[in-house]
């Protein structure tokens, strides 16, 4: 008689930073409260990738939403078409102009980040016309990620958490949002002892020179 076949084992993971429970980064996470309410909105293909730094970055700040889908449900065309709000897209493109602070006195600020590949982010905006209609800004050029596991797509392209960090630093001067990348670092870290120091270095730390 041969031996029941074993179901697949599905790891636990932890309800706020969706990382497995023993690998849980809650420890590190921050908790922000900007001016500036940030909505990220991930492509599904997105959800279980293995360094969901969008995640992380909404986990860190208590008026932050993560929005999983590919087009905008009714309740989130709603609020992100409301006027009394001003909601700007963070999406680079040609003449887009850089992020500014927050003027004292302004309505209350949205800034929402399109999570996933150029491809993928591109789709998403393609698919939602309300985006378009945003008010498009970006970060300045020559930026450097600390993803150290990725070959950039781009000179400057940067993960959504360290996007969506070094905005809220641009319009929020005045806070310091660096504690935001503590469990990002962490991460990155940890994916490095995971692979080995000899897999890294032949492979990745290369493209640091």
């Amino acid at each position: 008689m041969s031996p029941p076949s074993q179901s697949h084992t599905v790891r636990p993971r932890c309800p706020r930073c969706g990382r497995p429970v023993e690998l849980c980064l809650c420890h590190l996470l921050p908790n922000l409260t900007p001016r500036t309410e940030i909505l990220v909105i991930q492509h599904p293909d997105e959800r279980r990738h293995a360094l969901n730094t969008a995640r992380l970055l909404v986990a860190g700040l208590s008026n932050a939403h993560l929005l999983i889908a590919e087009q905008l449900p009714p309740d989130w065309v709603e609020r992100i078409a409301d006027r009394g709000w001003r909601t700007e897209l963070l999406f680079p493109g040609p003449q887009v102009p850089l992020l500014t602070a927050a003027g004292q006195g302004d309505r209350p600020r949205r800034l929402v980040l399109l999570d996933g590949t150029w491809r993928k982010a591109r789709k998403l905006l393609y698919l939602n016309p309300l985006l378009q209609q945003l008010s498009q800004v970006a970060l300045p050029e020559g930026l450097t990620s600390r993803y150290r596991l990725r070959k950039a797509p781009a000179t400057g392209a940067l993960s959504t958490i360290e996007a969506g960090t070094m905005a809220l630093q641009m319009i929020e001067p005045e806070t310091d949002f660096a504690d935001l990348l503590r469990p990002f670092d962490a991460l990155i870290d940890g994916q490095i002892r995971a692979m080995g120091e000899d897999i890294y270095t032949r492979n990745y730390r290369r493209n640091e020179l």
